[in-house]
């Protein structure tokens, strides 16, 4: 009897085919394991006893499959038909990877390697390659038998995502068989940590993208949203969130520490939060951070805001000074820095604050607009502007009838802007007081007798409120003018 002998490999888990070639079509042939039947076929397909027989089939060139192969199916496989026998010895390998190969960022992988065959086994050299097909670094920590080596990866980061190889080499028996496993690691699309500004009163919407879906999780998943003012500052809870395995997620709103909305309409893999109205107190760090098995990671954005104010407040009086104010919530990185600007000024109308300053002030004695830019690496991020206005009266004159319609009132100039103020106004009780020179140096001013002037200032508008004799007075700053009168 004529008898040919072969190597073939197989990895656990997978299919293999054990090759009898060269059968007549019309030959019965009998596969078997070391002696035992597994199949046989001559006018129908008969099956034998050994382990593996429920897993294997004849194929229709008269080959064995075998599938969900084990590491104890390795081992002498024969063909018999007519008069020849073809031995074929099968090499089985086995790899499995920690954590069922759903990972983390930063979390170390071990992958094993087991081997066996009939014959002596050989010294294996093995190369990993990640998804890009790039040299992954591994540190042997187990190789006492060549059955079992024991390999410790390299830090995984969420872009370590994918399909990776595994590549097995011995030079006796001649063997090259590469093993592919997955590797999913769960995590943000987003940066560890990532820095955002925001002006007093924009809406501000933090959002953190999440790869389950991209990478195919298997298994849910929980997390949830927080935020603190500073580092050491206690953590308030804004929301929590669970992914089910079937990639469902669900949302809970647990704090009303302050105003802010759950993000609607957005995929299922972004968390995040809507601020209406930001302000200067919401800064801080917002981190979301997800758990697996006992298993955390985080990313945080912090939020830094800015905001601009005058002292004193209000109008400017003639021949006084202001100081503007511009300042944001949290120290800046070495490549940022604020800046005032004078509009339509000059390089003196300039003024920048110095490194890991919160703020910048800058003293003006006339009336425009000043801008406050927050700059990194001389781009800008964020501005906000404030309006001077002076206060200013035409003494002694009346306005014209085509400018009032009669001589009834009193006219006054801000900016080159020329108002009409009826003779019975606070406006023009107030030019006599100034005529007077009664004014006080505080943030707050008493002007014609009126106390509480209170003044807020947002992108240039200005409002200025006050009382007099049970009247509520006010005016409101609109471009270069103002427009004014009794409510």
């Amino acid at each position: 009897m004529a008898q040919r002998n072969y190597l073939q490999t197989g990895v656990a888990g997978g299919a293999v085919i054990l090759q009898c070639r060269g059968i007549p079509h019309d030959t019965g042939v009998t596969w078997k394991y070391y002696k035992i039947t597994v199949r046989l076929f001559k006018t129908t397909a008969l099956k034998g006893k050994a382990t593996m027989t429920e897993r294997s089939e004849i194929t229709k060139n008269k080959h064995l499959k075998v599938w969900d192969l084990r590491l104890s199916d390795a081992g002498i496989y024969t063909c018999e038909y007519g008069s020849q026998t073809v031995s074929i010895s099968l090499h089985v390998f086995k790899l499995t990877i920690s954590s069922d190969g759903h990972f983390l960022p930063n979390e170390v992988p071990e992958l094993t390697i087991m081997q066996n065959s009939s014959h002596p086994l050989p010294n294996l050299i093995i190369k990993l390659f990640n998804s890009n097909d790039k040299t992954v670094q591994t540190k042997f920590l187990q190789n006492e038998t060549p059955e079992k080596y024991v390999l410790k990866l390299k830090e995984l980061e969420a872009m370590d995502n994918g399909t990776w190889t595994c590549h097995v080499h011995s030079s006796s028996p001649l063997i090259n068989q590469n093993i592919s496993f997955d590797v999913k690691v769960l995590g943000f699309q987003n940066p560890d940590w990532e820095r955002k500004y925001a002006t007093v009163d924009s809406t501000v919407i933090l959002s953190w993208h999440l790869n389950f879906q991209k990478i195919k999780w298997k298994g849910g998943f929980a997390g949830q949203l927080s935020w603190k003012q500073q580092e050491s500052a206690a953590s308030h809870q804004l929301l929590d969130f669970n992914i089910t395995a079937r990639g469902e997620k669900h949302e809970t709103k647990k704090s009303n520490h302050f105003w802010f909305e759950i993000l609607e309409s957005k995929p299922e893999s972004t968390v995040g939060v809507k601020l209406p109205k930001v302000h200067f107190n919401h800064s801080g760090q917002y981190e979301c951070q997800l758990a697996y098995k006992g298993r955390y990671t985080q990313s945080k954005i912090e939020l830094v805001v800015m905001k601009v104010s005058a002292n004193p407040v209000g109008p400017l009086p003639r021949g006084s000074k202001m100081t503007l104010i511009c300042q944001v919530s949290s120290p800046l990185p070495p490549n940022a820095h604020l800046r005032w600007e004078r509009v339509n000024g000059t390089q003196m109308d300039i003024k920048n604050s110095n490194h890991h300053e919160v703020k910048v002030e800058v003293n003006v004695s006339a009336a425009g607009l000043w801008n406050c830019h927050l700059m990194e690496d001389n781009d800008r991020k964020i501005s906000l502007n404030y309006l001077v206005v002076l206060f200013s009266f035409c003494r002694g004159s009346s306005c014209l009838d085509h400018l009032c319609g009669n001589r009834s009132k009193y006219c006054r100039q801000c900016i080159g802007v020329w108002l009409c103020v009826p003779m019975h106004h606070w406006w023009y009780k107030l030019a006599k007081e100034e005529a007077k020179g009664k004014k006080d140096g505080t943030s707050k001013t008493i002007l014609a007798g009126k106390q509480d002037m209170s003044v807020s200032t947002v992108s240039g508008n200005e409002t200025i409120s006050g009382t007099e004799n049970g009247q509520i007075l006010w005016f409101q700053g609109r471009g270069a003018g103002w427009s004014g009168g009794e409510k």
